[in-house]
């Protein structure tokens, strides 16, 4: 088994087919889409492939060591809006082609018009261990 980190953007990676903005979506589109991004986790998790997912706010804070007792805390430099994080799903399969199989489902979250989004998600597998370095 191994895990994958799910990411869903704001924006970025090539155009989704279904691209309104959600904050253009009604009501119902959005519960909707929510209610799939659940429905789809609880199917994971009857299979046990479901570790962990959550939706993020579009706005954050920039935190960094800034000398003893001093964290640095702006809300910019700003990254680019194809780097927002829109949310994030780990799962634990047996394969990279399961994680593939199950990024695609996930594409296919209803957006606007109640049409599936088909957007792009990137997969990334979590490391299991510290890389090993041999000199």
């Amino acid at each position: 088994m191994a895990k994958y980190l799910l990411l869903k953007y704001y924006r970025g990676a090539p155009e989704p087919v279904n691209c309104v903005p959600m904050d253009q979506w009604t009501p119902e589109e959005i519960s909707d889409h929510i209610r799939f991004m659940h429905d789809f986790a609880a199917r994971l998790e009857k299979t046990g492939e479901f570790v962990d997912g959550q939706g993020l706010a579009p706005e954050g804070l920039w935190v960094r060591y800034d000398g003893e007792g001093r964290p640095a805390v702006t809300d910019g430099p700003f990254p680019e809006t194809k780097d927002l994080i829109a949310g994030w799903m780990i799962i634990d399969v047996d394969s990279r082609e399961r994680a593939v199989e199950l990024a695609g489902e996930l594409s296919a979250a209803p957006g606007a018009g109640g049409r599936p989004i088909h957007e792009w998600l990137e997969v990334r597998e979590v490391m299991a261990a510290p890389p090993t370095i041999t000199e």
